[in-house]
Order: C-alpha cells, then sequence, then structure tokens
C-alpha cells in the first residue's frame, strides 16, 4: 500500500529531503506539498500551521506526524531501513524525536512567514 507522504515544498529543507526520496523511490509514497492545499488540511484533519511545522504520513488510514513519519517513510525505502531500525529503538526514538522537534520547530519559525498565505 502506498504511503502519502504531507510535506512542506516552500521549506528548502524540506523540498530537497523529499526530492533525494523522490529520486531513490517508485511506488512507495505519494507526496502531497500542503502549502496552500486545502485538501491536504481535510485529509490529515489539520490547520496550516500543523502541516507545515511536522512532515506527516498517512499509511494504512493512520495518520502519524513527525519522527515517526519519518520511520515509517525510512522503513519503506531500502538504504534507510537500517536508520528506521535504529531510530525506532524505543530510548533512541526518545532521542530523535527530541532532536526532530527541536530542528522542525527552527524550521516553522523560519517558514511561519507563509502562514498568512495559508489561510
Amino acid at each position: 500500500m502506498v504511503a502519502k507522504v504531507f510535506y512542506n515544498q516552500s521549506c528548502s529543507i524540506c523540498r530537497a529531503e523529499i526530492n533525494h526520496y523522490k529520486k531513490i523511490t517508485k511506488d512507495e509514497f505519494d507526496f502531497v506539498d500542503v502549502t496552500n492545499n486545502e485538501m491536504a488540511k481535510v485529509q490529515t484533519k489539520s490547520d496550516a500551521a500543523t502541516l507545515i511545522r511536522r512532515m506527516h504520513v498517512i499509511e494504512n488510514g493512520h495518520l502519524y506526524a513527525g519522527a515517526k513519519a519519518f520511520i515509517i517513510v525510512w522503513s519503506k525505502i531500502p538504504r534507510y531501513r537500517w536508520l528506521a531500525k535504529i531510530l525506532g529503538l524505543p530510548v533512541i526514538f526518545t532521542l530523535f524525536h527530541l532532536v526532530y522537534e527541536f530542528v522542525a520547530f527552527i524550521l516553522f519559525l523560519k517558514n511561519k512567514g507563509q502562514l498568512s498565505s495559508n489561510k
């Protein structure tokens, strides 16, 4: 089943990461830019700020965000499965989650200006 990945195309770091995944995957993902995307808000039941704050993935009807979303993405890419396994371990995941939240917050502050045009 194809996972739907919601990401912020307006963020240069997010865009570079997703473009990398697009190059190395085939049909594992449906990538959805959340920038000015009302359908993304409906599908995730999230507001614009929530969507640009973290990457989101819908897999098997469940919505995941942040570090957990990355674990899901990496687990489907052969060259990153090892990373998903290591960072998915309970204690390590907690640390990964904290680092992700810090970085995501910095990127959110950098990109929050787009919210005024994303309402």
